[in-house]
């Protein structure tokens, strides 16, 4: 049997992993819905999936049940107000402007969007994962807003000698 873990050393220990910072966005009726989330990763190469996880408490959670697709929007350094402000203090004065691309909305400024529509959906303990099959990818060459143990930061990369690793 295992033993229950204490919430407070999950987070802190799940928060060692750095992670890129993203908003997630969908459809509901005619309004756009937004959430900060980390919870985001790459899921197949073949057929081009995404995957996302929301916590059912989350309001966007039961957006993401009725909706058929949904956005991923990665944020690039410098943009910790998007990051704020869908995480849910929210600033009025933040000038949000959105792009619809395959029936999705994306953020206008984002330095990764993602369409996606939603392929399947999977109990999780309090979370539900999301698999998105990709519709629409773009980017720039921004460098992306990191979130590391409750803090926001930036990427600063390291030289190599050319030869990277193949996580595909």
């Amino acid at each position: 049997m295992a033993r229950e873990i204490d919430p407070r050393l999950f987070r802190r220990v799940m928060g060692r992993f750095a992670t890129g910072v993203t908003v997630i966005t969908a459809r509901d009726g005619e309004d756009v819905r937004a959430m900060t989330a980390t919870a985001f990763m790459s899921g197949s190469l073949d057929p081009p999936l995404c995957i996302i996880s929301v916590a059912k408490r989350a309001q966007m959670h039961k957006v993401l049940l009725k909706a058929a697709a949904y956005g991923v929007n990665i944020l690039a350094d410098g943009q910790e107000e998007y990051s704020i402000h869908f995480a849910g203090r929210q600033n009025r004065e933040l000038v949000i402007g959105f792009d619809e691309i395959a029936g999705v909305p994306l953020l206008a400024d984002a330095c990764g969007r993602i369409a996606a529509e939603v392929a399947a959906r999977h109990e999780c303990g309090d979370h539900t994962v999301f698999i998105g099959h990709i519709l629409h990818m773009d980017s720039d060459n921004r460098p992306p807003l990191i979130y590391h143990s409750g803090r926001y930061g930036s990427f600063v990369p390291r030289l190599t000698d050319g030869t990277l690793p193949e996580f595909w």
